[in-house]
C-alpha cells in the first residue's frame, strides 16, 4: 500500500460506554456473531485495528494480508457475508480482489478502502459492484455505519432474489395447474363427441398414439410431442358442432353437407384457442389436418411444406384409422390395404417423409389398428 493511513477510533481505550452505545446500532447483524468479516490490507497494523473493530462489534473476522492471500482464505473458509479491503495493494489490487469476489461470491458485499482518494478510482469501484467506498482515517461510527448499510443491501438484495425465484416457482405450479384444467376440460369434451358418433369411439385416441409414435420417428423434439398427443386427441374436436344426420349418413354426402362437415376443422380450432393459446401445435393441428400437400385439401388450401409438419402427420394416421375402423357410408378396410393407399397417395395427398415414417413406426399390419 503507498502511502500512510491510520484508522481513529473514537477514543483509543473503546470505553465500555461507548461500545455499548454503539453495538445496538448494529440490528442487520444477529446477536450470536455468526456474520462473518474479512479483512483485507497488506499493512499489518491498519488491518489488525480494523479487524479489532469490527470482532468488537458481533463479528466473527478473518484476516489476509493481499489480495491472493484472501481469495485463498475464501477458498479454503468459504463466502462470507462482507469484505472490507485496501484498494492499493502490491500483486493482486483491491479492484481486482472486488473483481474476483463478485464473480466467485456475488451475495458478498465489499467495501473499499483507500488512504489516496481518487474519484475515478471511487466511481470503477462502484461500477465493479462495490458496496461502498471510504477514504482513510476512518471513524467507527463511521465505517460501522457504512457496513450496516452494506450489510442492509446485502439483505434486501438476497430477499429480493429468493423472491424472485419463490414467484417462478408459483408462476410454474400455477401454468401447471392450468394445464391440467385445460386438459381435464379437454378430455370432457372428446368424450362427448365420441358419445354422440359410436363410429368414431377410439378413434381419436388411436391417432394420438397414431400421431406421436410418427412423429417420435422424423426425430421431432420430446417437448413437441406432448403437443403433438394432445392435438391428435383433439384433431376432430370441431365435429361437436356438425349434425347427427350428417355424420352418421350411410351414403355420399352432398356439396352442402359436404361444406357443412368441412366447417368441423375451423369450429374446432375457435373452441379451443381460448384453452389452448399457449399450445399452438394443437390449434395448428385441429385447423390443418385435412390439408393435401397437392393444395387441394381444406380450409385453407395450404401446399407443401407451408401445411405444419405436425398436421401433416396427423392428417396420414387419420387417415389410416378413418380406412381400417367401419364408418357408416362404408365398410373398413384392412391395415394392409389402407397401407396400400397411404403409399398410392403419397405425394399428392400426403407427405412422402411422414408416409415412411408411419409405415417404420408400424411395421407389422397385423397389429392394426392399435387398440385402446
Amino acid at each position: 500500500m503507498t502511502g500512510r493511513a491510520d484508522i481513529r477510533p473514537d477514543s483509543p481505550s473503546e470505553p465500555a460506554a461507548a461500545r455499548a452505545v454503539l453495538r445496538p446500532q448494529i440490528t442487520s447483524l444477529p446477536a450470536d456473531g455468526v456474520v462473518r468479516c474479512l479483512v483485507v490490507d497488506d499493512e499489518s497494523s491498519i488491518r489488525q485495528v480494523i479487524a479489532r473493530m469490527v470482532r468488537h462489534h458481533g463479528f466473527t473476522c478473518l484476516e489476509a494480508e493481499s489480495g491472493t492471500a484472501a481469495l485463498q482464505l475464501l477458498e479454503r473458509e468459504g463466502e462470507v457475508a462482507l469484505v472490507i479491503t485496501d484498494v492499493r495493494m502490491p500483486g493482486l489490487d483491491g479492484l481486482a480482489l472486488l473483481g474476483e469476489v463478485r464473480r466467485r461470491y456475488p451475495d458478498t458485499a465489499v467495501i473499499m478502502l483507500t488512504g489516496i482518494p481518487d474519484i475515478e478510482v471511487a466511481v470503477d469501484c462502484l461500477r465493479a459492484g462495490a458496496a461502498d467506498y471510504l477514504g482513510k482515517p476512518v471513524q467507527i461510527e463511521e465505517l460501522m455505519a457504512r457496513i450496516r448499510q452494506a450489510l442492509e443491501k446485502r439483505r434486501l438484495r438476497m430477499e429480493n432474489r429468493c423472491y424472485q425465484e419463490t414467484l417462478e416457482i408459483q408462476v410454474r405450479t400455477q401454468a401447471s395447474r392450468i394445464k391440467e384444467l385445460f386438459l381435464e376440460g379437454v378430455q370432457t369434451l372428446a368424450h362427448a363427441l365420441e358419445a354422440k358418433d359410436p363410429y368414431t369411439s377410439g378413434h381419436s385416441m388411436r391417432v394420438s398414439r397414431y400421431a406421436t409414435a410418427t412423429a417420435r420417428r422424423l426425430g421431432m423434439p420430446e417437448d413437441q410431442l406432448e403437443d403433438i398427443r394432445l392435438g391428435g386427441e383433439l384433431h376432430d374436436i370441431g365435429k361437436i358442432g356438425t349434425r347427427e344426420s350428417i355424420l352418421h349418413k350411410p351414403a355420399v354426402l352432398t356439396p352442402e353437407e359436404f361444406k357443412h362437415i368441412t366447417e368441423h376443422t375451423t369450429l374446432g380450432e375457435r373452441i379451443l384457442a381460448p384453452l389452448a393459446r399457449d399450445n399452438p401445435v394443437v390449434l395448428r393441428i385441429v385447423r390443418s389436418h385435412h390439408e393435401r400437400i397437392d393444395g387441394l385439401g381444406f380450409p385453407d388450401g395450404l401446399v407443401g411444406e407451408t401445411i405444419p409438419l405436425e398436421a401433416r402427420v396427423v392428417a396420414v394416421v387419420d387417415a389410416f384409422d378413418a380406412m381400417t375402423t367401419n364408418r357408416a357410408y362404408r365398410a373398413s378396410r384392412t391395415p394392409a390395404e389402407a397401407m396400400a393407399e397411404l403409399r398410392s397417395c403419397s405425394g399428392t395427398h400426403f407427405d412422402p417423409p411422414v408416409v415412411t415414417a408411419f409405415l417404420e413406426a408400424f411395421p407389422d399390419p397385423w397389429g392394426l389398428p392399435i387398440s385402446v
